[in-house]
């Protein structure tokens, strides 16, 4: 009886070890934080705020955004990323006041960050479009982000939407 309570006993702890995901590396985890605070934004056309708060043992970054004047005054966008140390890639969920929802993945390259779409979405006259935002230009006080799309596989993006950040006061 106690040989079998111990081998029951070694089983849960080697299940629970097991079990237990990779932890992510401090490095991995800070990719984003230079997103992270209270954001005023501007693009042709209009003006917006942003603000980004790490959540969760700093482990999600949550956004939230809202244009205030201009072409897409009252957009209201949400999102919610986080690093997922099983496949390496930050991963960032985002739905809009216009029902909108969308999966990225993102991609580190050099001082762009970027969240691309998972997969291509169709269009009516039936090609695929991919899109993705990229952040650029970071320093400690401002950055600019565009949205981009590619109807080519991603020989080339077209230019949607830019909007440069600048940290609020």
């Amino acid at each position: 009886m106690k040989a079998t309570l111990l081998i029951a006993g070694i089983m849960l702890c080697l299940i629970a070890t097991a079990q237990q995901p990779p932890q992510p590396s401090e490095e991995d985890l800070s990719k984003m934080d230079f997103w992270v605070g209270k954001w005023d934004l501007t693009w042709e056309g209009g003006k917006g705020t942003n603000l980004i708060e790490k959540k969760l043992s700093d482990r999600v970054i949550q956004e939230n955004f809202e244009a205030i004047e201009g072409n897409f005054k009252g957009y209201l966008g949400t999102s919610i990323s986080t690093f997922n140390p099983r496949d390496g890639k930050w991963h960032q969920a985002w739905a809009d006041s216009n029902g909108g929802y969308i999966d990225l993945i993102g991609i580190m390259d050099g001082d762009t960050r970027i969240f691309q779409m998972t997969s291509p979405r169709k269009l009516p006259d039936g090609k695929e479009i991919l899109s993705r935002m990229r952040f650029y230009d970071i320093t400690e006080d401002s950055f600019t982000w565009d949205w981009e799309a590619t109807t080519d596989g991603g020989e080339t993006w077209n230019l949607s939407w830019r909007i440069n950040y600048q940290r609020a006061e």
